[in-house]
């Protein structure tokens, strides 16, 4: 208990509450001291001047301590509570006539506070006690002339019994009394507060560290309530963030995990189909070689090349995609006839699509733009977007590769007549060797990576590869480029 954050903080209050007390206290009695000082020489500030007529018929040859003694006891009806003393003009003391117990400590008293008094400078101000050398008392002064030496000094300390201390006017007041118990009340009312809502403050500290250690078990459900707009809400709205943030990486770890590991299987299918194929084909030839005639062995030859093919395509296109991925390829922008490309490309695929007997051919508009792009990146993801659309599209099926000329940009479509997609497989065809028909044969429905490079390619462009499809009709591919402004330069990042 003694090493929680509530226990400090308490502490730390509660020495300052106690700290503060004491230095107002002293305060506050060095005040009052001041005061009662100010009140007293105020009162008596005339005082010396009015002894002053009654002494020096005393002071003319010799100083009458006797008659002056006589004369102070008649006077106490004036002021009780002064000593008086006689100084010369340098301020030697020349005569004392105060208690006859006490001792002289200091023989001559300083000059500038009697002459601060004299000028009329603002009261308090406080003079030598003759009697003790370390206090400073109020006094009243006045000239007087004592055996025929005028300018010299009646000086009278006003108070010397009542106020010895600070505490004997505390002991001597009630008023005081009253008002240092009203504040100690106050301090512990404060005191008392203080803890309460330190109490309530580090609560919402312990349900902040309750909730973390609750998520350090893994309950990653748990949130902070962040209703209060303070440092603590702010905290708590940073760990809700930070906690979401964490949630989604976890989840996106996952599904890179599972992805891995289809990768790991699909790759490891696909690498044994045509290895194992080729091996078989290759034994068949080495085992029968005597046996096989020129026919046999061209075809037994030309399948092992065939998987040869497939098996290198696979591996170039794994590599191809990986490098898209990790960014080790950055795209060439440059300003190209996009038309152009178009044409070349459909001609390219134009004997493969006669011999599936589907029609192939691109519209493209009579204004031909130039877009800004890497031409062999876009080039590479629309031959995809074709040999997809090929594969997938049956005999006397058409595909269409149109283009449309926007204000800022021109979009690419490439629309096939094939079966088309379910909506449950849209968001995962881009997944890489994601098939829709599992069944359907990789030599027939390719590898499964092509619309995945494709739309890697366009997002290194800062584009979306969208996808349209209705199951019996068809499926719309579709991406946009910006058109080329007339001052574009080939840019390399």
């Amino acid at each position: 208990m003694l090493n929680s954050f509530y226990a400090k903080l308490s502490g730390l209050f509660l020495v300052m509450i106690v700290g503060l007390g004491v230095v107002l206290a002293v305060l506050g009695g060095r005040t009052a001291q001041r005061y009662a000082d100010e009140v007293e020489q105020k009162l008596n500030r005339t005082l010396a001047e009015e002894m002053v007529p009654r002494f020096e018929p005393l002071l003319k040859d010799s100083i009458d301590r006797a008659g002056i003694r006589e004369k102070i006891e008649d006077m106490t009806g004036i002021n009780r509570r002064i000593e008086i003393y006689l100084l010369d003009r340098q301020g030697a003391l020349k005569a004392s006539f105060a208690s006859p117990s006490a001792a002289i400590e200091q023989k001559t008293i300083e000059m500038a506070p009697i002459r601060r008094f004299m000028k009329g400078d603002d009261l308090p101000i406080l003079g030598d006690d003759p009697k003790d050398r370390a206090e400073k008392k109020p006094f009243s002064v006045a000239h007087i002339e004592i055996m025929g030496q005028a300018h010299c000094y009646l000086y009278v300390i006003l108070g010397s019994e009542q106020y010895a201390s600070v505490a004997g006017m505390i002991e001597d007041s009630y008023i005081i009394q009253g008002a240092l118990t009203g504040f100690g009340i106050i301090l512990l009312v404060v005191a008392g507060l203080g803890l309460l809502l330190f109490r309530r403050l580090t609560q919402r500290l312990r349900n902040v560290q309750h909730v973390v250690a609750t998520f350090e078990q893994g309950d990653f459900d748990q949130r902070i309530d962040e209703s209060a707009n303070d440092e603590i809400g702010q905290l708590a709205a940073c760990f809700n963030r930070m906690a979401d943030t964490l949630v989604d990486t976890m989840e996106e770890l996952r599904q890179a995990d599972r992805m891995r590991r289809e990768l790991v299987a699909n790759v490891s299918h696909d690498l044994r189909s045509p290895l194992a194929s080729i091996q078989g084909y290759l034994e068949t030839v080495h085992m029968k070689d005597g046996s096989l005639d020129p026919e046999e062995r061209q075809r037994y030859v030309k399948t092992a090349l065939h998987n040869a093919q497939r098996l290198s395509d696979l591996v170039g296109e794994l590599f191809e995609l990986s490098k898209l991925e990790t960014k080790q390829v950055e795209p060439t922008i440059e300003s190209f006839p996009i038309a152009e490309l178009v044409q070349d490309i459909v001609m390219q695929y134009e004997p493969q699509a006669e011999k599936q007997k589907i029609d192939l051919h691109a519209e493209v508009p009579e204004r031909h733009a130039r877009v800004a792009a890497d031409i062999g990146l876009v080039e590479r993801a629309l031959s995809n977007l074709i040999d997809n659309a090929i594969h997938y599209t049956p005999g006397g099926g058409q595909v269409r590769v149109r283009l449309d000329n926007r204000e800022q940009e021109v979009c690419v479509e490439v629309e096939d007549t094939g079966p088309g997609i379910p909506e449950d497989d849209l968001p995962h065809i881009f997944e890489r060797f994601y098939r829709v028909d599992k069944s359907r044969d990789r030599d027939k429905g390719g590898a499964g990576l092509g619309l995945a490079i494709a739309k890697t390619i366009l997002e290194l462009h800062d584009r979306p590869l969208q996808v349209e499809s209705t199951v019996g009709e068809g499926t719309t591919f579709r991406f946009c480029l910006p058109v080329a402004t007339a001052t574009s330069r080939p840019t390399e990042h």
